[in-house]
């Protein structure tokens, strides 16, 4: 899956304060991912969030 850093994921399920879009600040064999809503910043492998993507929006 072609994820690059400034994209955008709308995940299947939401963060715990209701927002579902991410901002992708690093890739890898993780993702470093902030929340749009609260501006939380997890770091998450791979495996689990190629499963969860929505959909992705380019920041072009």
């Amino acid at each position: 899956m072609d994820v690059r850093v400034g994209d955008i994921l709308e995940m299947k399920k939401p963060h715990p304060c209701s927002s579902k879009r991410f901002l992708v600040l690093r890739s890898g064999m993780d993702f470093k991912l902030k929340c749009e809503g609260c501006g939380h910043e997890i770091m998450v492998p791979r495996s689990k969030i190629e499963k969860n993507i929505r959909k992705i929006i380019r920041g072009e």
